[in-house]
C-alpha cells in the first residue's frame, strides 16, 4: 500500500491554505462489499509514470476527489524501479503537475500555482526546497527542458480577437464581442487568447530571458486546442532545435481544416522549417531517437477527419526522408515512445477490444506485441531495451502502474489494491454477436456481482460517444460500465461500427452513415442478448453521451419497442443545426457528409433525413436529458429540444441542465448527482421503482 508518510514538510506553496483543504486518501470503507457512488470517488487516480535519468526510480502522481471540497488535489509519489520503498513526497493544498527529474535526478519539476496561475516548480528529490521558478503572465500550461537543461519550452497564451474595449476605448464596461469569422468559441470557452510556445533560459535556479518563438505569428496555436500539451514539443538531443506542432491556419480555414505539421525551430538564428509540408492530415507527438537521427511522429493521411488511422512515421533529419512503419499494419496508433537502442519504437493501439503495448521495428516494419491480455495500457516509460514502466486499467480496475519485462508483466503500485479487495466487482465477458451484413462484433458484457442466471435482470445498452472511440477495457469515473453492473443491471457494450481496433474499414464505415449500420450493430446486440433467459426483455435501457447521446435519440424513435428507459447526455437531437452551432467545421463535414443545403450530396441528404428530431412522432418511451451549458461542441440547445418535444407528446421526461459543466461532468459533486440521478432514473423504469 501507499505509505501516507510525509519525507518533507512542503509549505513553501504560495496558494497552500492550511490542512483544511488538503485532500488525502479518504477514510472510506464500504458496507456490503457494495461498489457504490462513494466507492468510486474514492478511488485514488493514478498519473503516468516517469523513470529517474539513473533508472533506479518511479516518480509519479496520485489524485483523490473530496465531494466536500468540490475539487481534486495531486500529490506526487516515488518507489524503486521494482515497486518497493514507495514514499511520498508532496501534500499540498494545490497539485503538483507534470512532474519529470532534472538535475541527474537531484532535483524535480512540476507546475504548481502562484496567486492562481500555474508557474515552473523545482524541489529536491526528496521534497525539500520546493520554490518557484518562472514568472509567466497568465501562468504556464506544461513545460519542457532542453536535454542540457539550460533552455524551457514553457505553453504560455497570447491574446485572440477584439474586445469591445479594442474597438471603443471609452467604453470600459462594455461586454459585447466583435466577431468577424469562424472558431470564435472552441469546446468550453469563447476563444480570446491562444497557446504559443515561451523558450527561455534556465539556470537551475530561475527561468530568464523568456520569448515567444512564434511572436510574428500571433494569430497560431501551439500546440493545438483543446487537447494539445507539452507532447506537442521535442528537443533535439543536442538542444540546439526545438519541433513543434501547429496547424497555421485561422477562421472559417481552421475550423475546415485537421491539416496540423510539424515545425523545426532553430534556436540559432530563429528559423523555422516545415517538416511535414504536403502531409495533409493532422502530424502530431513528435519523438526524436536517442541519437537524434529520426523524429517519429503520428500521422494521418487525410485532411478534415480527425478520427482518420494514425499511422507512425519516422524521418531521417539527415535527408528528409519519410518511413511508415505501420503501412501494412491496418490500426491506429495512440501514443509513441522510442526504445533506448533506438531500433524499435513502442506503441499503445487498440485491436480487438482491448489496448495493448506494441513495438514496431525500423529495419523491418514486424510489429510484436509487447504486453496484453484483457487490459487497456495507458502510458510508456521506457528503462532499457527489455523493459518498461507503464500504466493499466480495465473495465473493473483503475489504473496502477506495471513493470513489463520480456514476458514478465508485474503490477507494482497499490494505490487502489486495499478498495478493490473489499468490494465485489462485476463479471467482465466477451461475447460475439452476429451483424446484420454477416459480421462478427465484439461485444462487451458486465454482469451484477453475484450473478444468478436463474433470475431475470434489467439490462441496459451502452452507446459509444466519439463517434470513433474504442469500446475497449476503458475505466471512466463517468461512464462507469462496471457501477451500472454492480447496481444489478446487465451491460451490454457492443464494439458497433465506428470504433477503432477492428481494422480501418470498420472504424471508417460510420462516416457519412450515423443512422444506418452502427444503429443496426445496436440492436444486433440487443436482440442477441434476449435470447438469454436471465434477460428480462421489458426492462431494458438505453443511454449514452455525445454521439452515444444521438445514438439515444435516434433509437428513441426507432427502436420497436425494445427498450422502457432513455438515458442521452450531451447528444445530437437535430442534425441541420448541429451542422451550424457546433465549431470543428471539419467534422462535420466529414462524418455528417456536408452541408444540408447541398442538395446534390446524397451523403449529406440521407444524414439530415434521418436526423433523430425527425422520428419524434415515434417516441414513447421516458427520456431522461442531460447537458452542461458551457458546451460549445454540442449546445445546451440540443439537449432542451429533446426535452421540449418529449413533453409536448407527453413522454414522461426529466432534464438536467449543469450551467457549469462542458462536454463533461468534471465537478466532484456534480458527477455525483449525475449518477445518483442516472440511477434514479433507470430504477424508476427498469426495477419498477416508481
Amino acid at each position: 500500500m501507499l505509505s501516507s508518510s510525509l519525507l518533507v514538510g512542503c509549505g513553501q506553496s504560495a496558494s497552500d491554505s492550511g490542512s483544511a483543504d488538503i485532500i488525502d486518501k479518504p477514510d472510506y470503507h464500504p458496507t456490503d462489499r457494495q461498489y457504490t457512488i462513494e466507492t468510486l470517488e474514492a478511488f485514488g487516480r493514478v498519473s503516468a509514470p516517469v523513470v529517474s535519468p539513473d533508472k533506479s526510480k518511479i516518480l509519479y502522481g496520485v489524485s483523490y476527489e473530496s465531494v466536500e471540497l468540490n475539487k481534486s488535489n495531486l500529490d506526487l509519489y516515488v518507489m524503486n524501479i521494482d515497486g518497493t520503498d514507495n514514499q511520498r513526497l508532496t501534500r499540498t493544498a494545490d497539485s503538483e503537475n507534470g512532474a519529470v527529474w532534472i538535475d541527474g535526478g537531484k532535483k524535480i519539476a512540476f507546475t504548481s500555482p502562484v496567486d492562481g496561475k500555474p508557474q515552473l516548480w523545482i524541489m529536491n528529490a526528496d521534497g525539500s526546497g520546493r520554490r518557484a521558478v518562472s514568472n509567466v503572465e497568465g501562468g504556464i500550461g506544461g513545460f519542457l527542458f532542453s536535454p542540457d537543461e539550460s533552455k524551457v519550452v514553457m505553453i504560455g497564451s497570447v491574446k485572440y480577437a477584439r474586445t469591445a474595449q479594442d474597438i471603443y476605448p471609452d467604453l470600459d464596461k462594455a461586454t459585447g464581442r466583435v466577431i468577424d469569422d469562424l472558431m470564435y468559441k472552441h469546446w468550453d470557452e469563447w476563444v480570446t487568447e491562444i497557446p504559443h510556445p515561451l523558450v527561455g533560459d534556465f539556470d537551475g535556479q530561475q527561468v530568464s530571458n523568456v520569448v515567444d518563438i512564434m511572436q510574428d505569428e500571433p494569430q497560431y496555436e501551439a500546440p493545438m486546442k483543446p487537447f494539445g500539451g507539452i507532447e506537442s514539443f521535442a528537443w533535439a538531443p543536442d538542444g540546439k532545435s526545438l519541433i513543434y506542432v501547429s496547424r497555421k491556419k485561422t477562421g472559417v480555414d481552421y475550423s475546415l481544416s485537421t491539416n496540423s505539421d510539424l515545425y523545426l525551430y532553430s534556436l540559432a538564428d530563429g528559423s523555422t522549417r516545415n517538416l511535414t509540408e504536403g502531409m495533409m492530415g493532422y502530424d502530431t507527438n513528435p519523438v526524436f531517437s536517442p541519437d537524434g537521427k529520426y523524429v517519429a511522429w503520428l500521422s494521418m493521411e487525410h485532411d478534415g477527419y480527425e478520427s482518420d488511422k494514425n499511422r507512425i512515421f519516422i524521418m531521417e533529419m539527415a535527408t528528409g526522408e519519410k518511413t511508415d512503419l505501420t503501412s501494412d499494419w491496418d490500426y491506429t496508433a495512440d501514443a509513441i515512445a522510442w526504445r533506448p537502442d533506438g531500433q524499435a519504437i513502442y506503441f499503445i493501439a487498440p485491436k480487438d477490444g482491448v489496448t495493448p503495448i506494441f513495438s514496431v521495428a525500423l529495419a523491418s516494419k514486424e510489429v510484436s506485441v509487447v504486453a496484453d491480455g484483457t487490459f487497456d495500457y495507458a502510458a510508456l516509460a521506457p528503462v532499457d531495451n527489455e523493459t518498461l514502466i507503464t500504466m493499466r486499467h480495465s473495465m473493473i480496475q483503475p489504473n496502477e502502474l506495471i513493470s513489463v519485462k520480456g514476458s514478465e508483466v508485474k503490477q507494482i503500485s497499490d494505490v487502489n489494491t486495499e478498495l478493490l479487495a473489499a468490494i465485489d466487482m462485476p463479471k467482465v465477458e466477451a461475447r460475439m454477436v452476429p451483424t446484420t451484413d454477416g459480421k462478427q462484433m465484439l461485444t462487451w458484457v458486465l454482469y451484477p456481482p453475484q450473478f444468478d442466471p436463474s433470475k431475470k435482470y434489467p439490462s441496459i445498452l451502452y452507446c459509444q460517444g466519439g463517434p470513433q472511440s474504442a469500446v475497449s477495457q476503458f475505466f471512466s469515473y463517468r461512464w462507469n460500465l462496471a457501477l451500472m453492473a454492480a447496481h444489478g443491471y446487465i451491460i451490454i457494450a457492443p464494439n458497433r461500427r465506428g470504433l477503432p481496433g477492428f481494422g480501418t474499414e470498420w472504424n471508417a464505415q460510420i462516416s457519412g452513415d450515423y443512422p444506418g449500420q452502427n444503429m443496426k450493430d445496436y440492436l444486433s446486440a440487443v436482440d442477441d442478448m434476449k435470447k438469454e433467459s436471465y434477460i428480462d426483455p421489458a426492462h431494458i435501457g438505453c443511454t449514452g453521451a455525445s454521439y452515444g447521446g444521438f445514438s439515444v435519440y435516434w433509437l428513441a424513435g426507432n427502436h420497436n419497442g425494445r427498450f422502457a428507459a432513455f438515458i442521452a447526455h450531451a447528444g445530437i437531437f437535430n442534425t441541420e443545426a448541429q451542422y451550424l452551432e457546433t465549431e470543428e467545421m471539419w467534422f462535420a463535414n466529414w462524418d455528417l457528409g456536408g452541408p444540408f443545403w447541398d442538395k446534390n450530396n446524397a451523403v449529406a441528404q440521407r444524414t439530415f433525413a434521418s436526423s433523430p428530431h425527425k422520428f419524434v412522432d415515434r417516441w414513447d418511451t421516458p427520456i431522461m436529458v442531460t447537458h452542461g451549458e458551457y458546451d460549445f461542441r454540442i449546445l445546451a440547445s440540443q439537449g432542451m429540444m429533446a426535452f421540449n418535444a418529449a413533453k409536448l407528446r407527453g413522454i414522461p421526461a426529466e432534464m438536467v441542465i449543469f450551467p457549469d459543466e462542458n462536454h463533461w461532468i468534471l465537478k466532484p459533486q456534480n458527477a455525483v448527482m449525475w449518477q445518483r440521478l442516472f440511477f434514479r432514473w433507470m430504477d424508476r423504469w427498469l426495477k419498477d421503482e416508481k
